[in-house]
């Protein structure tokens, strides 16, 4: 039965054209080598559109069953990565392909390089599809809500090793360019499938990735083949508005350059980007601004939980030079008043979120304000998910969520299930360790349905796990959506032209 595994791993890579019919037998061989096998007897049966998935997952059976592979999701990750790696062209004809294709249009070489991804399982598709995903209509728009299934959790016995695993440097972040081909550890994952494509940014030598985890449509990552450390000033402005102009079918943004309010990886300079239109996309602009100097760049506040100013225009420098302008107003703007201060005992807390895309033949860069300054109240920050909304978010909010995707935790999955039961049965949902941290926002729902039942109850869990989405964005805005906030926010505005 194995030979017939091999065979159709191998089918499959003709298929997808990862390799050519002469490359059959030293693909067959190289297979064989991995398995310690040293024969091979080619099945006579004639295998067509072969499930990877299903393909892996028998291989990794009698991997575990001669002691190849240990039984555990991160070992079993870790050889089948290797297996696809045996399959996976060299980097060199992948930029090759990639080029040739840019040559005919950016949208030609990005829809090769999504599809190759997939199909070398450097994105297991089968996975991604495993993530709930809807949308909940807000006063903000429609947010996308989603929970995370498709990152497998560590197993205990993974957890072990990796406590017990030689610490290692190399690579130095899962960013670096050196994880193409690396064959990973069980702290660290098999990269043997991942090819990155090589690409210029102002200049600098920059690599294009996709996402193995897909958030989104296209989930790409673009990152500084230097290990330099992210920096949001007026040359990550111009990186990104390059980028557009590079690749004017996606936009691509920036996670801040702080703690609590940046993205897990701030030693590595990246951004992230993609084919999708987001929720802040579609907001409208609410309030006009003019900036002194820059009647060319159309400016104004987005109406939008979190604290946006867009600016447009049809010159990318116009734009990165206001852009430039505002950082270096809110880098040091305290409004006590206002809660926002530039920093306190030394410590910076003011920064941004830009994100870049195109307009049609024009440029718009939205640049949402950000503040990490923390409380004893608030001790995991003033402009983060606050206590009461914990039981559903705690993580940092990122460049994704800041623009209205919801990442949510896999927990969510099995508490939001088992509490929609209890609430139907009446069940003492306090009493319950999995689910008694949503006990008042449970009450509160009953308060607002009060003709819940067992066929209307997971989508009103839905629709209110959105709802507090959307209350997680609005505490992570610097200025609140009030008289006040508002106010606040214009003297911001002002200040820039004369603060300066």
């Amino acid at each position: 039965m194995i030979y017939e595994s091999i065979k159709k791993l191998v089918t499959y890579a003709l298929e997808k054209g990862l390799i050519e019919p002469l490359d059959r037998v030293w693909a067959t061989n190289r297979i064989l080598e991995a398995l310690c096998l040293d024969e091979y007897e080619e099945p006579d049966e004639v295998f067509e559109n072969i499930d990877l998935e299903s393909t892996l997952a028998e291989i990794l059976e009698y991997a575990v069953g001669k002691g190849l592979c240990e039984n555990s999701t991160v070992c079993r990750d870790l050889f089948d990565t290797k297996l696809m790696g045996l399959l996976t062209p060299p980097p060199s004809a992948v930029n090759k392909r990639f080029e040739e294709l840019y040559a005919q249009s950016p949208e030609a070489a990005t829809d090769y390089f999504y599809r190759f991804s997939r199909d070398t399982d450097y994105i297991r598709t089968y996975r991604v599809a495993k993530d709930m995903r809807w949308k909940t209509a807000t006063e903000y728009g429609d947010l996308d809500i989603t929970i995370n299934l498709s990152k497998p959790e560590k197993d205990p016995k993974a957890i072990a090793a990796a406590k017990n695993a030689k610490q290692s440097g190399y690579p130095k972040c899962q960013l670096c360019r050196e994880c193409e081909g690396y064959a990973g550890r069980v702290d660290y994952p098999a990269r043997q499938n991942h090819r990155i494509a090589a690409i210029e940014i102002s200049g600098e030598d920059w690599g294009f990735q996709y996402s193995p985890y897909v958030y989104y449509n296209e989930h790409c990552i673009v990152f500084n083949k230097r290990h330099t450390p992210m920096m949001i000033d007026k040359g990550a402005f111009d990186k990104l508005l390059g980028f557009v102009t590079k690749f004017p079918h996606y936009f691509v943004g920036s996670n801040a350059d702080l703690p609590i309010v940046g993205g897990s990886i701030l030693a590595h300079e990246h951004f992230q980007g993609g084919r999708y239109v987001f929720p802040m996309e579609k907001a409208p602009v609410e309030t006009e601004l003019d900036f002194k100097g820059f009647g060319d760049v159309s400016a104004g506040i987005v109406r939008w939980a979190m604290s946006v100013i867009r600016l447009r225009g049809s010159d990318p420098e116009r734009i990165s030079l206001l852009a430039e302008k505002i950082l270096a107003a809110w880098r040091g703007y305290t409004d006590e008043e206002a809660f926002i201060f530039a920093e306190t005992e030394g410590e910076p807390h003011n920064t941004v979120t830009p994100i870049a895309r195109r307009r049609g033949s024009d440029y718009e860069l939205d640049l949402v304000l950000r503040n990490n300054i923390t409380t004893e109240e608030h001790p995991l920050g003033v402009y983060h998910p606050h206590a009461e909304l914990h039981h559903i978010k705690k993580e940092n909010i990122g460049l994704i969520e800041v623009m209205g995707l919801a990442v949510l935790p896999s927990r969510l999955k099995s508490e939001l299930s088992a509490l929609g039961k209890a609430m139907v049965s009446g069940d003492e949902i306090s009493a319950d360790p999995l689910i008694a941290k949503h006990a008042a926002w449970a009450d509160e729902i009953r308060s607002r349905h009060t003709s819940l039942n067992a066929d209307n109850i997971d989508e009103i869990l839905r629709s209110e796990t959105g709802q507090i989405f959307a209350k997680v964005l609005e505490h992570a805005g610097v200025f609140k959506r009030t008289d006040e906030g508002r106010a606040a926010f214009m003297r911001f505005a002002e200040y820039v032209d004369g603060g300066l």
